[in-house]
């Protein structure tokens, strides 16, 4: 069955690698040779902003933020440019429908933690006209939009920042999708009060089944199933498993947190953000080719043939089709404010 994967680190395991184009990767967990394979229809690049921590675990020197951002755009585009038959840009659903038509698989831009934005809302301008169409907020540590997912209630607590609210609007003007994964929870509450269109956590669980702070809670399931949202069911163990140290990432309690992201949001809120390639340990699904284990275990569980199709690409489809503008937005035509405007969707 086809897929759309709302969240991938290998552009970050390319730049590691010293890779120029990942057309092939087996280094990786994803390459665009494996996405044709599997039958993906969309794919979503996260461009991973690190920390000074991750210079140990990257094995090198990691750039200033703006060379670092360049040389990861710069693996995305060869990439493209290299295989125009196979895999192309997506910024807007004329793309998105043209590439599936063509039988390209859709390659979506996303930045994961927006500090490299430093608090000037020209900058995500900048980011949005170079062709990223997703932010997720945060990381793990507190930037310019707000602050983190934490252990420490007080942190979690804290919510946007004045900078931060400013942005997300901006944000839902231009088509640019606000992602909540990694966030704080009173920064989601105001996500969710500002925001008056849909919006996702691209690569987050259950907080019930699995009580990390980066797992959703039964009420914010609610929450983004009731603004039209989405969220991504993220393999990896740490966030699957009531033990956060267990480094199992099976098929059967993917399973389960997708029937409890439907029990608690509604079928419309699954969806799939994999985490592959930032996420390590004993993996039942390691590339896009063995998503199809996922699609028939959740067939086994007595979802429908059309149920499967929704939390596999139905639901994210409509979603970016509700998000990302309508055609291509030309110079000092950015975004899908004026598609809003007229209430055409």
């Amino acid at each position: 069955m086809k897929y759309i994967d709302l969240h991938c680190d290998t552009l970050m395991q390319a730049f590691i690698k010293e890779k120029t184009d990942i057309f092939r990767f087996d280094e990786a967990m994803v390459d665009v040779s494996r996405l044709k394979r599997a039958g993906t229809e969309a794919q979503f690049f996260a461009i991973f902003m690190p920390d000074a921590g991750c210079e140990v675990h990257f094995g090198k020197e990691i750039p200033e933020d703006e060379e670092y951002i360049r040389q990861l755009y710069g693996i995305f585009r060869n990439t493209l440019e290299g295989h125009p038959d196979d895999i192309a840009f997506a910024g807007s659903t004329e793309e998105l429908r043209e590439n599936r038509e063509a039988g390209r698989i859709s390659a979506l831009l996303t930045l994961e933690d927006g500090r490299a934005a430093a608090g000037e809302i020209q900058k995500l301008e900048q980011f949005y006209d170079m062709g990223i169409r997703l932010v997720s907020l945060t990381w793990n540590n507190a930037n310019c939009f707000g602050f983190p997912n934490s252990a420490d209630p007080a942190v979690m607590k804290q919510g946007l920042t004045p900078f931060g609210k400013e942005a997300v609007l901006r944000m839902e003007e231009l088509g640019m999708i606000v992602d909540v994964s990694h966030l704080s929870d009173g920064g989601f509450r105001d996500v969710a009060e500002l925001l008056k269109g849909p919006f996702l956590a691209s690569h987050s669980n259950c907080r019930e089944l699995a009580p990390h702070p980066r797992n959703l809670t039964d009420e914010m399931l609610r929450t983004i199933g009731e603004h039209g949202g989405v969220a991504g069911l993220n393999l990896y163990s740490r966030f699957l498993n009531k033990d956060a140290a267990c480094e199992y990432s099976r098929v059967d309690d993917m399973a389960a947190h997708i029937r409890h992201m439907v029990k608690a949001g509604g079928i419309e809120c699954a969806a799939i953000g994999t985490d592959f390639d930032g996420m390590e340990g004993r993996l039942e699904i390691g590339n896009p080719c063995q998503m199809e284990l996922l699609f028939d275990r959740l067939a086994r569980e007595g979802f429908t043939h059309g149920e499967i199709e929704k939390i596999a690409y139905k639901n994210a489809r409509r979603f970016l089709q509700d998000v990302l503008p309508e055609g291509r937005p030309g110079a000092g035509d950015r975004g899908a404010s004026d598609k809003r405007r007229s209430g055409d969707e």
